[in-house]
């Protein structure tokens, strides 16, 4: 859990230029033909036709416009998302993936055709995500990079030590950069050591002068050093993480699952920035259970509704915080879904449609080409915007694209992409302008 603390320092000003990318990992690969549906008469028809018996009815979806692509719908268990998407400060990128090049349906055939490595492989395809290379040869996130490129280039967080990439219940590659460590925690573990709580008071303060004394003094051994460079880590932040769980109240409360909870946690550590002085941070958060191979109906009215009321409940913090143009959340998964069902479920895809949410988001637009259902319905004419006859998504967006815009707002200069996103050079376009 102490993974990349290293011995903190805190500043004493808030530092104005402050900016946090939060991840919300949706593992086992979101079923985006559902979570957001084409409302247009044709499209709709085609959708109804090629999804069966898991198709969503109209009056099963929040509806929502994009003034170029037409009329969609939000899935049922969403309702904060079409009012966020609505407010203006939500956004939907569609049909976004894991892309060597821009992909045609005919360059797949084609022998020396560069494609990902073991595409709709839930291992594979989890680490191509968060690495942002299309293999799994790559040892840092994207998150961890960006965090990197922050502080080696512009200096930032140069006044505290305090962690700039953290995920949330377990160590996540996205947090991981070449000189920055991300640092796992876990929601409502504050780091306090019951090993100190003796009676009398006075023995508890004799030990904690004896830990102090120890895990402060050079051993000459770099092992042990390193852990009591993480232990004196671990005091020092938990007086900090236990001050800002009693002192903080949410105006709007989280839900209290798992997503609900890490993102509480998030929030508060965002709230914290004023005593700690970090200008850059990252944030993995996640939900499992989406591979949704049966029983996708209900299995997805649950994880949607708690995508949509927990990244609710976290834009309505940084707002009570007035940090809401400061702080982007956007979502991940391993990939999307067939169109076409499998009993009562769906099986492994590839392009997927992607949220992101938070007061500098240019929201109520979809982002990207949004596949039209009326070409799988004519596959054999027109399959570029899919990958096989089963309403596989093919990407008409790379995620080196998705996270260079996000890179670019977190402070990337145009020219830190590429070597942030090493496949960006193959696409026309850097930023898609969601924010």
């Amino acid at each position: 859990m102490l993974t990349g603390l290293g011995r903190l320092e805190f500043a004493n000003a808030a530092v104005n230029d402050y900016k946090a990318l939060v991840c919300c990992f949706m593992f086992g690969g979101n079923d985006g033909h559902n979570m957001i549906v084409p409302m247009d008469a044709a499209q709709y028809n085609a959708y109804k036709l090629g999804r069966g018996g898991l198709a969503l009815n109209l009056n099963q979806l929040h509806p929502v416009s994009d003034a170029s692509q037409g009329q969609f719908g939000f899935h049922y268990a969403m309702p904060e998302m079409q009012s966020l998407y609505n407010s203006g400060r939500a956004a939907v990128l569609a049909n976004v993936g894991m892309l060597v090049k821009p992909t045609l349906f005919a360059n797949q055939s084609q022998a020396n055709f560069p494609l990902p490595a073991q595409l709709r492989s839930h291992s594979d395809q989890v680490v191509q995500m968060q690495t942002g290379q299309p293999d799994t040869s790559v040892s840092t996130g994207w998150g961890g990079r960006c965090v990197d490129k922050m502080q080696v280039s512009y200096n930032y967080n140069a006044g505290s030590n305090f962690p700039a990439s953290i995920s949330m219940n377990s160590p996540a590659l996205f947090c991981s950069g070449a000189t920055v460590a991300g640092t796992s925690l876990q929601p409502g573990n504050y780091l306090g050591q019951s090993a100190l709580n003796l009676y009398p008071a006075s023995a508890g303060t004799a030990r904690k002068n004896a830990q102090n004394t120890i895990i402060t003094t050079p051993s000459g051994n770099a092992l042990i050093d390193a852990a009591n460079k993480s232990l004196a880590s671990a005091v020092a932040l938990n007086p900090i993480l236990a001050g800002a769980a009693n002192a903080v109240s949410f105006q709007k409360p989280f839900p209290g699952d798992s997503l609900g909870t890490q993102l509480k946690e998030i929030a508060r550590i965002i709230s914290l920035n004023s005593q700690l002085g970090v200008g850059r941070q990252v944030f993995f958060c996640s939900i499992g259970m989406f591979d949704t191979h049966s029983g996708q109906p209900w299995q997805q009215q649950e994880n949607q509704k708690a995508v949509s009321q927990a990244l609710d409940a976290f834009y309505a913090a940084t707002v009570q915080f007035g940090v809401d143009q400061q702080v982007t959340a956007f979502t991940l998964s391993d990939f999307g879904r067939t169109l076409q069902p499998s009993g009562s479920g769906t099986d492994h895809g590839w392009g997927n449609h992607h949220l992101i949410v938070g007061g500098a988001v240019n929201g109520g637009k979809i982002y990207g080409r949004f596949p039209l259902m009326t070409n799988y319905a004519n596959f054999n004419a027109t399959a570029d915007d899919y990958s096989d006859n089963r309403g596989v998504m093919l990407p008409s967006t790379s995620l080196a694209q998705y996270g260079a815009t996000l890179a670019q707002w977190f402070g990337a200069a145009d020219g830190d992409l590429d070597g942030l996103f090493p496949v960006l050079p193959n696409f026309a376009v850097k930023n898609l302008g969601f924010v």
